[in-house]
C-alpha cells in the first residue's frame, strides 16, 4: 500500500475549510502535514481543526521536505507566482483556478512541471463527475441525432462587498471565476477546435471588474455554444445539447453536493425521458485524480492550455 500524499496548504481562503481541507483530512490517500497563513492565529485555528501544524508563512511551508505536494487556494492574481514558487521547491501543486492570468504564463508553468516531473492540477472539480461521461457517452451513441449546439451558463447571485472577486487586483471578475465552467463544459463536450465568434463582458454599477458575460463560439463543422455567466444574478448551473433529433438536459451542472442524484433529461420524439444517476462526491474524486497525478508525477494538462487560451481570446474579443 502506497504512503498517504503529504499535503500543505498555502493560504486559508473559504473554500478551503468548506470544501477542500475536509476531503484531504477524510482520503486515506493524503495527510495534511502543514497549514500557512500569514495571520499566526489562522494557520493555528485551521491546523488544530484540519490536522499538521501551523507555519507563518508561505515560503516557509515551501522549505518544508515533510510536504509532498500544495494545495492553493489564495487569491487569483497570486496562483502564478505561487505555483511557480511551489515548482521550483519540488512540490506537486494543486491550485484554485484559473492557475494563471492568462495562457503565456499558464503554458509556462505547465511546462516548468513537465520538466519537473511534478503534477500541475487546476481544481476544476466538475470534470471529475461521471454525469458529464455519461452525457458525453449518450451523445457519441447518437442518442439526440448529430449535435448541433450547445448552452450553458453558470450565475450566483451578488456577493459581499468586499468580496476579492469584486478586487482586480486580486484577480476578480466573472470570467475567471464563474465563466470558465461553462467555457470548459463546451471544451468538454466539442473538443480543442473551438472558435471565440463574439464575446461581451459586462460591469455591474459600481463594480471594478466584469460581472456578467456572454460568448459565442464555434467548432470548425458548425457547431456553436452560447456561454452565459455571473455574479449578480439568480443561481443557475446548468448546460444543454441539442441534436438533430433531441435535447439533453443537465442542472445542477457543475457544483453539485455529493449528496445530489444528477438526472439528465432526454428530450426527444416530443416526450422526457429522465436518466437518475448515483450521488458523487467530485471534491473526493478531485483529491483522487490529483494522488493518481502525483503518483504517476505528472497531470493532464492540455484541457488546462485551452482553457486558458480560451479565457484569453473572451478577453480580446470583448475588448
Amino acid at each position: 500500500m502506497s504512503e498517504p500524499v503529504r499535503i500543505g496548504m498555502i493560504g486559508c481562503a473559504d473554500i478551503a475549510v468548506r470544501r477542500m481541507l475536509p476531503a484531504f483530512e477524510a482520503d486515506a490517500d493524503t495527510e495534511i502535514v502543514a497549514v500557512a497563513s500569514r495571520s499566526p492565529e489562522k494557520a493555528e485555528r485551521f491546523a488544530e481543526r484540519f490536522g499538521g501544524h501551523p507555519v507563518l508563512g508561505y515560503a516557509e511551508l515551501l522549505e518544508l521536505k515533510e510536504v509532498d505536494a500544495v494545495y492553493i487556494p489564495l487569491p487569483a492574481a497570486l496562483h502564478d507566482r505561487w505555483v511557480e514558487a511551489a515548482l521550483d521547491a519540488g512540490k506537486h501543486v494543486l491550485a484554485e483556478k484559473p492557475l494563471a492570468m492568462n495562457a503565456s504564463r499558464t503554458g509556462y508553468l505547465l511546462d516548468l512541471a513537465r520538466d519537473r516531473g511534478l503534477a500541475l492540477m487546476e481544481n476544476i472539480m466538475f470534470v471529475h463527475h461521471p454525469l458529464h461521461e455519461a452525457v458525453r457517452r449518450l451523445v457519441a451513441d447518437g442518442a439526440i441525432g448529430e449535435l448541433r449546439s450547445l448552452r450553458a451558463a453558470f450565475t450566483i447571485p451578488a456577493l459581499a462587498d468586499t468580496d476579492i472577486r469584486y478586487q482586480p487586483e486580486l484577480g476578480g471578475g466573472a470570467l475567471a471565476d464563474v465563466g470558465l465552467y461553462p467555457l470548459r463544459a463546451a471544451l468538454h463536450f466539442l473538443g480543442p477546435g473551438l472558435e471565440v465568434v463574439g464575446a461581451q463582458l459586462t460591469r455591474g454599477r459600481g463594480r471594478a471588474v466584469e460581472t456578467s458575460g456572454a460568448v459565442l463560439l464555434r467548432t470548425r463543422e458548425g457547431i456553436t455554444a452560447q456561454i452565459t455567466f455571473g455574479l449578480e444574478h439568480a443561481y443557475l448551473s446548468q448546460y444543454q445539447l441539442w441534436g438533430s433529433t433531441g435535447r439533453i438536459t443537465v442542472d445542477r451542472a457543475f457544483t453539485p453536493p455529493a449528496d445530489f442524484v444528477p438526472v439528465i433529461g432526454l428530450h426527444r420524439g416530443g416526450g422526457r425521458e429522465e436518466i437518475r444517476l448515483s450521488p458523487h462526491d467530485q471534491v473526493a474524486a478531485t483529491i483522487a485524480a490529483f494522488v493518481t497525478s502525483v503518483r504517476a508525477g505528472a497531470a493532464p494538462a492540455e484541457e488546462t492550455l485551452r482553457q486558458a487560451r480560451l479565457l484569453d481570446d473572451v478577453r480580446e474579443a470583448a475588448a
